[in-house]
This record gives C-alpha cells, sequence and structure tokens, in this order.
C-alpha cells in the first residue's frame, strides 16, 4: 500500500509525462480492442448468414456484389433474371433447396424482399406476432424494421421503386402488415418479406394502368365506327369472341414464359455439386453462378489488409507510449538520485525501490489499458444504430473480452512493466557515498 502511495506521488510529480504515456497507452489500446470487437462481429455475423447456402445464382457482373445483394442485402442486385432458366438448375438433381428472391420496391430505403415461406425458415425465424404473409401484398417485418418505423400488425404503407428512399411511391397498391419477426442476429432483422407475385403485380399493376389509358382513347376513337358495323352476322361475332379469347391465353402463358427473378439461393444436396453446378452454370448459360463462401472470404481479405495495418498503428502507439514512461522514469532517477541514496542510506534495499518503480509503471500501464478498453466500446456502441441499419451488423457482447484482448491487456502490462524495469535496474549501479558528498 505504501508503495502505491508512493508510485501516485511520483505520477501527480510529472503530470506532463504522465498524462502522455496514460493517452497514448489508452489510444493504442483502444484502437486495437475496437479492431478485434469488430472483426469478432463482422466475420462470425457473415458467416451466419451463408450457413446452407452454398451458391447464389443471379446475373452476369460482379460475383461479391451478388453476394452482398443477395444474401447480406447491403448492395444493390445485378439485374434480373429469366424464371424459366434459373428453374433449370433449381430442380437440378444435386440441389436438394432452392430460395427464390425477387426484388423491385423498397419502404424508406429498406428493400422488400419477395420470396417463399422456405426464405423464413432457412433462419430459423419465428413470429412475435401476427401471422406469416399468405395473401399477395401481405408482408412480414424483421424486429428491427418494426421498431425503426414503429409499425404494428394490420399498418399498411405504399413502396418506392429500387432502394431508393426518395424514389416514385406505388400508390397503387398498398402493403399490410401481417407479421413481426422476433429479432435473431441474422439479416432477417432488417428486411421487409412478402411473396414474389407481390413484387411482380406491384409492377404490372403500373404496366396496366398505361396500357388501359391506350385502350380507353382507341376505343373512344373507334367508338363511330363499331357504331356503324353494328348490323354484322352473329358468326363474324362468335369468331371474333373466340379469337379474343385465345389471345387471352396467349398473353397469360407469355407472361408466365417471362417471369423474372433477382437471384436464387441454393443449398446442395452434397459436396459434389459445390464442385460441378457453379462452373456448370457460368459456362452453359446466361446466368452467372458465385459461391458465398469463397466470395466472403475475399472480402475478409479485403478488410483483414486494413484492419492489420491499423493493428500495427495501435502496437506502434502503445510502443511509443513505453518509450515515454521509460524516457520519464529514467530522467525521474537522475533528478532523485540524491534522494534515492538516502532511501538505500537509511537501509531501505535496491528490491523494494525498483519494486516502486515497477509499481509506477503498472499503475500508468493499467489506467491506459483499462480507459483504452472502456473508450473502445464506447464508439463502437455509439455506431451501432448505423451499423445495424446500414450493413446488418450488430454487436455480440459488446461489454465482454473478445478473443485476443486477454493477449493485450498481458502485452500492454509486460510493455509498461518493461519500460519502468530497465531504468530501474540503475538503482544497482548507485554509488551512494559519492552521490550523497555532491548533494
Amino acid at each position: 500500500m505504501k508503495m502505491l502511495k508512493l508510485a501516485w506521488k511520483n505520477i501527480l510529480y510529472k503530470p506532463l509525462s504522465s498524462i502522455l504515456c496514460w493517452i497514448g497507452l489508452f489510444i493504442g489500446v483502444g484502437i486495437i480492442s475496437a479492431l478485434l470487437i469488430f472483426q469478432e462481429n463482422f466475420e462470425k455475423q457473415f458467416s451466419r448468414n451463408i450457413d446452407d447456402i452454398d451458391m447464389v445464382i443471379g446475373a452476369k457482373g460482379s460475383p461479391l456484389q451478388l453476394i452482398l445483394s443477395a444474401v447480406f442485402h447491403i448492395d444493390s442486385p445485378t439485374g434480373n433474371i429469366s424464371e424459366k432458366e434459373a428453374s433449370r438448375w433449381m430442380k437440378h438433381p444435386l440441389v436438394e433447396k432452392a430460395i427464390p428472391l425477387a426484388y423491385g420496391d423498397s419502404y424508406s430505403g429498406t428493400p422488400i424482399v419477395g420470396t417463399n415461406q422456405e426464405f423464413l425458415s432457412h433462419y430459423s425465424s419465428e413470429l412475435e406476432s401476427g401471422e406469416s404473409f399468405e395473401h399477395n401484398f401481405d408482408v412480414v417485418l424483421g424486429s428491427s424494421i418494426a421498431k425503426k418505423y414503429k409499425l404494428n400488425i394490420g399498418n399498411e404503407f405504399f413502396s418506392s421503386h429500387g432502394n431508393d428512399e426518395y424514389g416514385e411511391e406505388h400508390t397503387n397498391q398498398a402493403y399490410t402488415v401481417t407479421g413481426i419477426l422476433k429479432a435473431n442476429g441474422t439479416v432477417l432483422d432488417n428486411l421487409i418479406v412478402s411473396n414474389i407475385e407481390s413484387v411482380r403485380q406491384i409492377h404490372d399493376h403500373g404496366e396496366e394502368e398505361h396500357i388501359d389509358r391506350l385502350a380507353e382513347i382507341e376505343q373512344a376513337d373507334s367508338h363511330e365506327e363499331e357504331h356503324h358495323e353494328h348490323g354484322e352476322d352473329d358468326h363474324d361475332h362468335g369468331e371474333e369472341g373466340h379469337s379474343h379469347a385465345e389471345e387471352d391465353e396467349h398473353a397469360e402463358h407469355d407472361h408466365a414464359e417471362n417471369d423474372e427473378l433477382t437471384a436464387v439461393l441454393i443449398k446442395f444436396r452434397s459436396p459434389m455439386g459445390l464442385v460441378q453446378i457453379p462452373r456448370q452454370v457460368n459456362e452453359q448459360s446466361s446466368l452467372m453462378a458465385a459461391v458465398p463462401a469463397i466470395e466472403v472470404n475475399r472480402l475478409f481479405t479485403l478488410f483483414g489488409v486494413g484492419i492489420a495495418v491499423l493493428r500495427n498503428v495501435g502496437a506502434g502507439i502503445i510502443l511509443l507510449s513505453a518509450m515515454i514512461i521509460f524516457v520519464s522514469l529514467y530522467n525521474s532517477l537522475k533528478e532523485r538520485k540524491y534522494e534515492l541514496a538516502l532511501m538505500r542510506a537509511v537501509g531501505i534495499s535496491r528490491l523494494r525501490i525498483l519494486w516502486s518503480l515497477l509499481v509506477e509503471g503498472l499503475v500508468l500501464s493499467i489506467a491506459g489499458i483499462a480507459t483504452g478498453l472502456l473508450l473502445s466500446r464506447v464508439a463502437l456502441a455509439s455506431l451501432s444504430t448505423t451499423l445495424e441499419n446500414n450493413y446488418s451488423l450488430r454487436w455480440a457482447q459488446l461489454w465482454k473480452l473478445m478473443p485476443g484482448e486477454p493477449l493485450l491487456i498481458f502485452g500492454a502490462l509486460l510493455i509498461g512493466l518493461l519500460a519502468a524495469l530497465i531504468p530501474g535496474l540503475r538503482i544497482w549501479s548507485l554509488n551512494i557515498s559519492k552521490t550523497l558528498a555532491h548533494g
């Protein structure tokens, strides 16, 4: 206890150098701690969201963009694909599960995903209230979306074209909230989910309105002509009716043939599918196949370079702080030579004096480490809303030590103690009689 008081008095005796040591340590530790927390959460949550998704089929373009848009819903899709062409691969014998996705609209910038019930089952979702979508324009909300927009069961809203928050609003048809999901830490927390037909009809309706307006104009122009032809025989009318029925049937068939999807999430029955199918899709069709595991690893590599650079910066700052501790104690020993000689003269051992110096370094190190760990978490907590809304990244166990942090704490303490130990060893070379004689 006496040593601690003495160390504290020595720290207060040189406040400027003590503050510099503390600032340097907490900045260095804080940077590395924040990176460890980010990396742990980033990798775990990204890996969790690609579980049981072996391949994603979409339009030609960037494979990484396809994965980010179709799996993580944080980028624009690469385009639409023909459902007819995609179904060839969805029904492949090596495919165990195929989940179709259709995009097109959003609500206040949040994408509305058209899919089937298997999409919800894939993420092991559970309803907190209400029921799942059964009819067209029914939607199920992720827990974060329901809270963000304060939407409840039975509420209605209009979608906007595209993912732009300020896109053109489709006021012809409203979506109705039928269910709200429990939070489960997956991308579902930040999505609005409906069936595929709703996404298609919201756009088809706009086209139909345009066609109807043209039809009205045509009808008005031809009204007089029809009036003059009213006397034609019934046989002709019968033929015309039959012709219109055939046209309607062909139109419906053509519409089904031209149905589009944005992407398909695929799970294979065996590893053989992962070996064969992606290459076949890319070579034998106009579609693109991307493997989430490969693209996410590539993403981790890209992030890893930046994280490694910042980690080295943090380590450099910690070493700089250790140098400040070293210089501070070294100069302090030179200034306190006479005091130390008196302490030795009255019988205080070298080890006890050395221990007092080590306690001084230890106090500075612990203060810097504790502040760094605390501030890293406060900084990340302040970003939690932005990261969750934009990247579906939620901090898990933010206030617990992450893997790698115990090693960081041990390393920072060791560096601080070594910085205090090296100048402290000069006590053994201190000439007591000479120092006292010269004052």
